[in-house]
């Protein structure tokens, strides 16, 4: 019986597993860097502004599973049915779902589809908000664990297990010239490339055998309070952030913007739900007039133009929540090639 592996060079299998298949897996994931470059044995790809998301496929059961392993198949039950009816192995992928704005990938658009977890409702948001699956690696096919092959293995294995149609799309790539995709990226307002080491493993953690290379300042936040809205505002005025460093929640400055009315009064239900008599932060100095703490269990993607010395926000901007553990949640800090 033929398999995808059949197309593996002799000397690549050596790296080939046999186990059973899993049923969750930690992604791998990519250190932040300023060091661009160009390089023959690194690929390049477009760094997509959606939500990270892994398939399992076995017979005809096809799941999806977040990040931090929720279930997603009811949230994208369009991207379930394209993948059960695509390709006859068993296999487990890795790619990141987006919704479109035009030509660019769309987070706070997304977003509309995120917090959905009924399958009808889906279905109807999916008429208003379409979603699409870009899968750029390999971990598992056909009774083997493929992650200790390389990525440009990897990579030819993936391109051949499907058909590649709607809403499945297969996330292609440039060779060596880095430095030039990133200013193409930035050119089209895209959020950045990830730069692949061609010859690296799949490894379940952040690795410097993947790199990012941002066109704008964003990451992830932890919610520890919310000050009360002034004027005509719905819900809250701003909500507090922070990251951890050495176990302890740091206070990282206020975002007002970028929150419309309906987003102002479902976060504010959620955030009242968390409400603590005290702050969680680590720091000394913070704002006290009209504020409410809450627990540090929401996370919020914000864009800003810089951080200050005391790696404060300047000028942020609030983008959507995430579905991340607060713990993990610190400052990303600049990576070097190895």
């Amino acid at each position: 019986m033929s398999t995808p592996l059949d197309q593996l060079d002799e000397s690549a299998r050596h790296a080939l597993r046999r186990r059973k298949q899993p049923q969750t897996a930690s992604p791998m994931l990519a250190t932040l860097t300023h060091d661009y470059f160009s390089d023959p044995d690194w690929i390049f790809e477009r760094k997509l502004d959606g939500e990270r998301c892994l398939a399992f496929r076995s017979g005809r059961t096809v799941s999806l599973k977040s990040r931090y392993d929720e279930d997603l198949s009811e949230t994208y039950p369009e991207l379930v049915e394209a993948l059960q009816g695509d390709g006859g192995s068993n296999w487990v992928v890795d790619g990141e779902v987006v919704a479109f704005k035009g030509r660019v990938t769309s987070f706070e658009r997304l977003q509309q589809r995120m917090k959905i977890r009924d399958r009808d409702a889906a279905r109807q948001a999916a008429k208003s908000t379409a979603v699409y699956y870009y899968l750029f690696d390999l971990l598992y096919v056909d009774g083997y664990d493929v992650t200790g092959l390389a990525l440009r293995d990897r990579k030819r294995l993936l391109k051949n297990l499907l058909t590649w149609k709607n809403p499945i799309r297969y996330c292609t790539h440039r060779r060596e010239q880095g430095e030039r995709y990133h200013r193409v990226a930035c050119e089209r307002h895209w959020e950045g490339v990830i730069a692949k080491s061609l010859d690296s493993g799949y490894v379940h953690s952040r690795s410097r055998n993947w790199l990012k290379f941002k066109c704008t300042n964003r990451q992830e936040f932890v919610i520890g309070g919310f000050t009360d809205p002034k004027g005509s505002r719905l819900g809250f005025g701003a909500l507090l952030l922070g990251y951890y460093e050495n176990g302890d929640l740091r206070y990282a400055g206020m975002v007002g913007a970028g929150f419309d009315d309906e987003t102002l009064e479902e976060l504010h239900g959620r955030l009242k739900g968390l409400e603590a008599r005290k702050p969680s932060y680590a720091d000394r100095e913070l704002p006290s007039k009209g504020v409410h703490w809450v627990k540090p269990k929401l996370v919020a993607e914000v864009a800003y133009t810089e951080l200050t010395r005391k790696n404060r926000l300047r000028h942020p901007r609030f983008l959507g929540l995430r579905r991340k553990k607060a713990r993990t949640v610190g400052l990303e800090h600049d990576g070097s090639r190895s």
